[in-house]
């Protein structure tokens, strides 16, 4: 049965040619056929488009062809008939005449009973989960698909893209090893959006604009640029009078993000994003997706109905004994993971951004809701996250969790599967409350310094199975927390009841901006001291947006609302705080030139510890002092060659303590050298190893409040 409203026009869109040309429909060809139910999505083939989708409920299911994205009703409607278009739970079916580029969508009707978990509203168009692109209308409006009513002209709608247009110039992953692999967590939009980014106006914010700022990322040193979310997401979802701005509102799982691209015409949209991949990686930089596959934007019971509500929303959302959402997201509600079309859902999208998108890993938001069964109990071994885990096409990707959730869920340290990473929230908390000056931290900063052995020590780990960072996107920046004792999110229309309480930051003696001399100087040593510990310490390092050049939120610890200058990164500062810039830079030399970061990462952590010496001291060698009074510590450690010495003296007291000094064996005659100086202006706060200063004595002060490193015997070879 077909119902069919007129012919396609020539092209679409808000000018002419924005949407791209579509492929005619002729009357002595356009006639349906039965199709597939494999590949799920619209597949382009010989002649014409396979499409198809899963619902197990669905009573009538309508695909829906649109000239253009803002259409107030589709171009042709093609019903569904289940003796010709369903096997089993997938409704299926081919277009002849049609190609790349068109726009679609699809209604499903069936039962609204909530109790039970139905939620199928005849009137509202639904994206396809597995479409590639996005056709965003000129008007779209959420609240239009929460109410009664048809929403058309208002709804986002999928567009057929075929996986194999483009030509990749022989673009291959990267494979850099972790213990390589220094991250820095951007946000695509905010990293050029602001007036100062000095890229072309056309390219700021965008997949492009991110290609033109290449040269500074290489120069900084970073390997590998983690994206904060570019799925799809509903803008929408914020406060009134604000718009998701981090991007954690996923609506599909395998389009790119269209506002992020300089040309919207949806396949354009994949092109510039491949382009960003391809460009990045011949640079030498890999790309990390943060992904978001434990809730979507549809939300609770009075969010909008996109995609997988209406879809079927038993299967793609937990829910209660009452059809109620289960929300261990925070967020209102919880993708059912572990339900096997989920399942497949997360799998397939993950291989789709390896294999015809290119990426090198994914950063997993929230990853310790995809170890819950479908009642919300967590698992030992959980099925999606041992499917990832063992894929071969995924083999040798990236994959980072952050091992908790918002119901409360705390996995790190014990997070499932051989090859994920974690992002360690303790070395966060940890290294905060240390350098701050809180009693008791230095056993918990030990560890964290080897790697965090306590918690990764008794598996089969790599030292680099930890991601150590000090700040991210959610939180202070590290400007701010060495600015701010309590959050100032009042712009964010919430009252200041958004965002963490819990920050471990001190404002060094005043709140906020300052004009004490004193005041900004010990700020400055502050950052210094986290950045140092950081980079340093054994592990994955990652650094947040801006922090090189101290990128400031006035004290907004959850900005994920503010598209504004607020989280926008100025470039200006590059030239006022060229100081820690230069800090920075120099910090991932030194890293580098450790010979155990080149060799290390086919080691564990238990491994590299039987056969790396380390020492540990407090002011006294060989005698960390564990009294919970003490601010202070000293690590000896040699590179495995056994050719190079470090030593990490840390002092968080508020006076000058002196350390003993490791003796150094005869082929050492260098003596110690002082790379390292939190305390020091630039440029000798950080040093070449052939410039660095040899320290006398058996004995070395260092300044209150800053960390000193010094090397010995070979280094300079680096």
């Amino acid at each position: 049965m077909i119902a069919e409203r007129s012919v396609l026009p020539k092209e679409h869109g808000h000018s002419d040619g924005e949407w791209g040309p579509v492929m005619r429909l002729s009357r002595t060809d356009a006639e349906p056929q039965p199709g597939n139910p494999f590949p799920l999505g619209s597949r382009p083939e010989h002649g014409g488009v396979n499409f198809s989708v899963y619902s197990r409920h669905a009573q009538r299911v309508e695909l829906l062809l649109y000239g253009s994205a803002h259409a107030s009703e589709p171009s042709r409607v093609i019903v569904l008939e289940a003796h010709r278009h369903r096997t089993w739970d997938y409704w299926h079916v081919f277009l002849p005449g049609i190609g790349p580029g068109q726009i679609y969508a699809w209604r499903m009707h069936g039962p609204f009973d909530p109790a039970r978990g139905f939620r199928f509203d005849g009137d509202k168009v639904l994206l396809d989960p597995y479409g590639r692109g996005i056709a965003v209308p000129r008007d779209f409006r959420r609240g239009a698909a929460c109410g009664p009513g048809r929403n058309d002209a208002w709804a986002l709608k999928s567009v057929v893209a075929d996986d194999n247009a483009y030509d990749w110039e022989g673009d291959q992953p990267l494979r850099h090893p972790f213990s390589q692999t220094v991250i820095y967590e951007a946000h695509v939009r905010g990293f050029t959006r602001h007036p100062s980014s000095r890229v072309p106006a056309r390219v700021r914010g965008t997949y492009a604009g991110l290609v033109e700022k290449i040269p500074y990322l290489v120069d900084l040193g970073i390997t590998a640029v983690e994206l904060m979310p570019v799925f799809q997401f509903d803008a929408h979802d914020a406060p009134p009078g604000h718009v998701n701005y981090w991007g954690y509102a996923p609506v599909s799982f395998f389009a790119p993000h269209v506002a992020y691209a300089s040309n919207r015409r949806p396949l354009k949209v994949l092109d510039e994003f491949r382009d960003m991949v391809k460009a990045m990686h011949r640079a030498g930089l890999e790309v990390i997706l943060d992904v978001v596959y434990n809730h979507t934007a549809e939300g609770d019971e009075h969010g909008p109905c996109l995609a997988f509500r209406g879809l079927d929303n038993v299967t793609y959302y937990m829910l209660g004994e009452r059809g109620e959402y289960a929300n261990y997201s925070g967020c209102g509600n919880t993708l059912n993971a572990n339900q096997a079309v989920v399942r497949r859902l997360i799998l397939d999208s993950l291989r789709y951004w390896v294999r015809v998108m290119h990426v090198d890993g994914f950063r997993f938001d929230l990853a310790a809701i995809l170890s819950r069964d479908e009642q919300g109990c967590p698992l030992a071994r959980p099925p999606v996250l041992w499917d990832i885990d063992s894929d071969p096409a995924l083999a040798g990707t990236k994959l980072i969790a952050e091992a908790w959730d918002a119901a409360g869920l705390y996995q790190v340290g014990n997070f499932a599967g051989d090859h994920w990473k974690e992002w360690n929230g303790r070395f966060r908390d940890d290294v905060r409350s240390f350098v701050r000056g809180d009693p008791g931290m230095v056993p918990a900063v030990a560890d964290r310094l080897l790697g965090s052995p306590a918690l990764y020590g008794g598996t089969p780990r790599e030292p680099a199975q930890s991601i150590n960072f000090v700040t991210s996107h959610d939180g202070f920046t590290l400007h701010d927390l060495v600015s701010y004792n309590g959050k100032h999110n009042q712009a964010n229309g919430e009252d200041n009841r958004d965002g963490s309480d819990d920050n471990r930051s001190w404002n060094c003696g005043v709140e906020g901006p300052t004009d004490d001399v004193e005041v900004l100087a010990l700020r400055t040593r502050q950052v210094k001291n986290l950045l140092a510990i950081n980079v340093l310490s054994l592990g994955t390092p990652m650094l947040l947006m801006g922090d090189e050049m101290r990128r400031s939120q006035r004290g907004n610890n959850n900005a994920y609302c503010q598209d504004s200058a607020t989280s926008w990164l100025d470039w200006t500062l590059l030239t006022r705080h060229h100081e820690i810039h230069r800090f920075v830079r120099g910090l991932i030399r030194v890293r580098n030139l450790r010979e155990s970061v080149r060799t290390d990462h086919h080691l564990t952590l238990e491994q590299l510890m039987a056969r790396v010496n380390v020492n540990l001291h407090g002011v006294r060698l060989g005698a960390p002092d564990l009294n919970i009074d003490s601010h202070s510590l000293a690590i000896t450690a040699s590179s495995l060659s056994g050719d190079v010495l470090m030593h990490f003296a840390l002092n968080a007291y508020w006076e000058m303590l002196e350390f003993e000094l490791p003796v150094l064996p005869g082929w050492a005659s260098s003596g110690w050298r002082r790379v390292i100086d939190t305390s020091l202006p630039s440029p000798q706060d950080l040093v070449e190893f052939a410039d660095a200063e040899v320290v006398v004595g058996t004995a070395h002060g260092v300044r209150a409040r800053s960390v000193v490193v010094l090397f010995a015997g070979m280094v300079a070879r680096g």
